[in-house]
């Protein structure tokens, strides 16, 4: 089939990239000159395990193309997937400046019929607005069947999440529009679930509000577990194995980040309110969330008493691994804390230094070394789970540290090889290790340390 995509951030890119690897010819078009540009050099401006290679192939074999002129992209498309961004406001409703633009440069630019399905995150009622727009532009005798299409895929598992997905959900009441996609996605053997759009609309936000949910319950009993003795991996493991939870999104943590769950339960519960309900679960989960974020550093000042003067070793700066992504990442939360009680900050990541440097600039270090990052170091605060930290050699923070003292915000370490090993070492939800020395003159709070 022949496929254009507007807009060329995470999920235009990887939508466009793996319809062209399943055979597709495939355009994708963006406002942004410098992207295109840097697209059609084969080279990705966003990080993503497997991305740039299938990129890079997918150019050379001709089914894929970039342009910034729509009128080429949409130019006999048989299938335009909207994927421009959808930026929160400052009320926490969502921005759909790009998706009603993308749906004008739409209805002015076809030539022929087509099915335009969104794959941007909208409110409910959006894609009917999308309809109405471009009809307003382009009204018969050529139609614009618009079918709500969420995408779910994972940050640094995209690719497999495309080609491996739960379920593709298709939201139109355009028989022969929901036809023209089954044929399109039947290949990749995915259960297909049709839907009216308004549905589609809401099983996306509400499949990203139940995940952000069960993060924030876990990080809950977390924080009960440290006060009563239990551990919370073991509490996880134990409740997980019932059919009727699973075992995912059960990691405690120092909470969620990205351009998703942040962003899409706050545009729920402001959905909600719209329609006079007041979403009193959800709210409660993005304030355990924006707790979580901060925890980190108030176990810092619990444990250590003032950071002032103090050298800190951020481990981790990308909202999750295998992803540059710093979007409302907890370490630009921690970051911004630390300089707040005047302590000195070098961060770590593989990835996410350029993004994370946009926002923090100057204000820290930056390192793409772990040993360089604590090196010196009065703490370490462990903010992503990156393969890089959670196989690092223990005996190396007791080596390099000025004293060994280490934070992990995701749980990277067994107790059993931390106990093997003089590091003071405060997780979430676990039993802390302290060593004697650091607690000289000062009381903590949790009862069960060893």
């Amino acid at each position: 089939m022949k496929i254009a995509v507007a807009g060329t951030g995470y999920v235009g890119l990887i939508t466009g990239v793996c319809l062209a690897e399943m055979g597709h010819r495939v355009i994708c078009t963006d406002i942004m000159e410098e992207k295109i540009q840097l697209l059609k050099t084969g080279r990705s401006p966003i990080f993503e395990p497997g991305l740039e290679q299938m990129l890079k192939n997918n150019l050379l074999s001709g089914r894929l193309a970039f342009t910034v002129n729509p009128k080429i992209a949409y130019k006999d498309a048989e299938i335009i997937f909207i994927a421009v961004g959808t930026p929160e406001n400052h009320d926490g409703t969502s921005n759909l400046d790009y998706v009603h633009a993308a749906a004008y440069s739409i209805g002015i630019c076809i030539e022929n019929d087509v099915i335009v399905c969104t794959k941007s995150t909208v409110p409910v009622g959006t894609n009917e607005k999308i309809k109405e727009i471009i009809q307003s532009v382009k009204p018969p005798p050529h139609q614009a069947e618009v079918v709500s299409n969420p995408e779910f895929l994972r940050e640094g598992s995209a690719i497999i999440d495309f080609f491996n997905g739960d379920r593709i959900i298709l939201g139109t009441n355009s028989k022969s529009a929901a036809a023209k996609l089954e044929e399109l996605y039947l290949p990749l053997k995915i259960p297909i679930i049709k839907t009216d759009m308004r549905s589609a609309e809401m099983i996306k936000y509400a499949s990203n509000a139940f995940l952000a949910a069960k993060i924030s319950f876990i990080n809950e009993i977390a924080a009960i577990c440290e006060k009563t003795g239990a551990n919370i991996e073991e509490v996880a493991y134990g409740i997980g194995k019932d059919k009727r939870i699973g075992p995912y999104f059960l990691q405690a943590g120092i909470g969620y980040g990205g351009s998703c769950f942040p962003k899409d339960t706050k545009a729920l519960v402001k959905l909600a309110g719209n329609v006079q309900h007041k979403f009193e679960l959800l709210e409660s989960v993005i304030k355990v969330n924006n707790r979580q974020q901060t925890l980190a550093v108030s176990l810092a000042k619990n444990i250590l008493g003032s950071l002032e003067g103090k050298r800190v070793a951020l481990l981790g700066l990308a909202f999750k691994p295998d992803t540059d992504d710093v979007r409302e990442a907890a370490s630009l939360m921690i970051a911004k804390r630390l300089l707040e009680n005047n302590a000195s900050v070098i961060a770590y990541d593989p990835a996410a230094v350029p993004n994370a440097r946009k926002v923090l600039r100057d204000a820290i270090e930056y390192t793409m070394n772990v040993q360089i990052a604590l090196e010196n170091a009065d703490l370490a605060i462990i903010a992503t789970e990156w393969e890089q930290i959670k196989h690092f050699p223990l005996e190396l923070y007791t080596e390099r540290m000025k004293s060994p003292v280490i934070i992990d915000g995701r749980n990277c370490y067994s107790l059993r090889d931390i106990s093997r090993h003089s590091i003071s070492y405060i997780s979430i939800g676990r039993p802390y290790i302290i060593q004697d020395k650091i607690m000289e003159g000062r009381s903590y709070e949790n009862s069960f340390l060893h």
